[in-house]
């Protein structure tokens, strides 16, 4: 699915499919570039010990990506994004031979940097899926991060900073006011400016108001782009509404984590605090744990209020090692875990010898049934 281009169009295909899992569901932030963006709490995100997925220029200035992903030419992001090798950044294939911004580098050169395939014959049915050797090409860079990141393996996904709606400014809604046009915050930019344009309101009085505020950062597009932007941003949505039986079947997860977000109407919504307060809570909190005697330090720290634990292999398993399977494991990991089993105190602290001389003097009961 994955791979990288050389500058003479050889390709290396990867495998990066599930890369990042772990013992449980792994979670992600996705960063959009909603001016909502700038009143969540940043700093907790960006410190947040989970990978971060920007889209497009989302998160600039204000959060540092883990993953990186656009569906736009090259010409739109930043020469620093591409060059950074700490983010992995990932683009369709038809972006390998684009110049970096103000640099002679090629894209395909950029360091962490892996190409795809995209799919655009896929439906809602099928939208996510470990069968898939392509990523979902519906015109637009949410849905393609949100196929790359459950590739990864990332199933609970948190997005932020995506209200997906373009409101119009202050300065419009008081000269619709001053017209007597009622707006309403659930319908499209569209809708607003014809709704307008039936009172008497010229198109050209609207451009000349302030434009309505798109981006966090500083960015404008002019009010017609605008219009698209807004109803680029409900198809999307519903696309997604309708996509959420696949979801479900695919066990991901989608939390809007940004108030008055259309995504709000069809998806679990989370305050982002809260959320940053879950992810410590599960992961630690890097700002705060202690280093003091941690090289020192001969006690075990495993924590008391977790049951008995014990390493077994599956029943049938090979028991010498065979072709293709494990050896069963050593009788010193066996004896330290039954050492924990009969309760001592600080197994770390004694002699695994004398364990073991310990479990052959255990009275042993079978208890046989049938």
């Amino acid at each position: 699915m994955f791979f990288q281009i050389s500058t003479d169009r050889r390709e290396r295909e990867l495998d990066l499919r599930n890369r990042f899992a772990g013992p449980f569901a792994a979670r992600c932030w996705m960063i959009g570039g909603g001016p909502s963006l700038r009143d969540l709490p940043c700093a907790e995100i960006n410190q947040s010990p989970t990978a971060k997925m920007a889209i497009n220029l989302a998160g600039t200035q204000l959060i540092k990506p883990t993953f990186w992903t656009a569906y736009d030419p090259a010409n739109r992001f930043h020469r620093s994004l591409f060059l950074d090798p700490s983010i992995m950044k990932f683009l369709p294939r038809r972006r390998a031979f684009d110049l970096v911004p103000e640099s002679t580098e090629k894209v395909c050169e950029c360091p962490n940097l892996y190409f795809f395939n995209g799919h655009d014959q896929r439906g809602f049915d099928d939208f996510v899926s470990s069968r898939h050797e392509g990523i979902v090409d519906w015109n637009d860079s949410l849905v393609q991060a949100i196929d790359l990141v459950y590739q990864l393996v990332f199933r609970r996904l948190y997005l932020t900073g995506m209200p997906m709606q373009v409101h119009p400014s202050e300065e419009m809604l008081r000269l619709a006011q001053e017209r007597g046009v009622e707006y309403n915050a659930s319908g499209t930019l569209a809708g607003f400016v014809e709704a307008c344009q039936k009172k008497g309101i010229r198109r050209e009085e609207l451009e000349q108001a302030a434009l309505p505020e798109q981006y966090h950062f500083d960015e404008q597009k002019p009010l017609a782009s605008a219009i698209q932007t807004d109803l680029h941003y409900f198809r999307v949505v519903q696309f997604l509404r309708l996509a959420r039986r696949a979801l479900s079947v695919a066990g991901v997860e989608i939390c809007s984590v940004t108030p008055h977000s259309r995504l709000n109407d069809h998806f679990e919504y989370r305050d982002a605090q809260e959320v940053c307060e879950e992810i410590l809570q599960l992961h630690g909190d890097p700002r705060t744990e202690p280093t003091r005697g941690l090289y020192t330090q001969s006690h075990c720290r495993s924590l008391r209020r977790f049951g008995l634990m014990k390493d077994l292999l599956p029943p049938k398993w090979a028991k010498k090692g065979e072709a293709g399977k494990p050896a069963v494991p050593c009788p010193q990991l066996d004896a330290f875990d039954d050492a924990q089993e009969i309760g001592l105190k600080d197994p770390m602290h004694r002699d695994v010898p004398s364990v073991v001389e310990q479990m052959k003097s255990r009275r042993v009961v079978i208890d046989e049934v049938g």
